[in-house]
């Protein structure tokens, strides 16, 4: 159905020969998936939050926005405030066509690597919207498998409205499990850090240890537990160093906001 969707996009536009090189010059010099979709496409946004955090898990959204229903300031999440993601959750709930929020758990992300942790999230967010997409433009450089065509847009967060709707819709989420998680474990500040590896967090981990909601694949919780004496249970994916979450695509490591 979605082939046949973008087939009927190319039909609709018929060209002589050297307009359609000249075209696919253009499309080439735009990253896809900025435009140029076909009038009938269906199109979600996907993004995560919580790829970075020592704690938690990884949450991914994805949000069919509605043309008739416009949404203003639409941002990527990190560059907002929290009062202005919340009043922007509230309108994206209320006006989108069809939206989902997914994550992956610690102990999946502590089995599979927070890599493909995200890819599952971002999997179950599309799958679980109640309309079916046509494609899927996806925050960063990777996409997940998915039943659907699919597009990685790097910085579409900031670029592609429902790309930042879904990064909107994932961050708030994110921030209010942490604060949960607070509440039952105030010693580590996850209401400041939301999981993040501040110098607050990380101070704590020396003072306390790590909880089960640690991320017991990620080198500072794994130090932690070496610190404390504590056994880390086998069948973990390999350990993510501090280096590593520094250099994510995704922008979002060590940078609560």
């Amino acid at each position: 159905m979605t082939g046949s969707a973008g087939q009927r996009g190319k039909a609709a536009k018929p060209t002589k020969p050297a307009k359609r090189r000249g075209a696919r010059e253009r499309v080439a010099a735009v990253q896809p998936g900025l435009a140029f979709d076909a009038p009938d496409e269906i199109v979600c946004g996907v993004d995560e939050a919580g790829r970075g955090p020592l704690a938690g898990p990884v949450v991914a959204a994805a949000v069919i926005l509605d043309p008739a229903r416009p949404i203003d300031g639409l941002d990527d999440s990190k560059v907002l405030s929290a009062k202005k993601r919340d009043a922007l959750y509230e309108l994206i709930v209320e006006r989108s066509i069809a939206h989902c929020v997914a994550s992956a758990s610690v102990d999946e992300i502590d089995t599979l690597n927070i890599l493909h942790a995200t890819m599952l999230a971002m999997r179950r967010a599309v799958e679980g919207l109640h309309v079916t997409p046509t494609l899927a433009k996806i925050d960063g450089n990777r996409c997940p498998v998915l039943p659907v065509r699919s597009v990685a847009v790097i910085g579409g967060d900031a670029l592609v409205p429902s790309i930042s709707a879904a990064s909107i819709l994932a961050k708030v989420t994110r921030d209010r499990m942490l604060l949960e998680l607070h509440s039952l474990f105030p010693a580590y500040g996850f209401d400041a850090h939301a999981g993040y590896g501040t110098p607050q967090h990380l101070a704590a981990l020396r003072s306390h240890g790590p909880c089960e909601h640690h991320r017991r694949s990620f080198a500072p919780v794994r130090d932690s537990y070496a610190l404390h004496g504590l056994t880390l249970p086998g069948g973990l994916a390999s350990p993510v160093a501090t280096a590593e979450l520094a250099d994510d695509a995704s922008g979002d490591a060590f940078a609560p906001l």
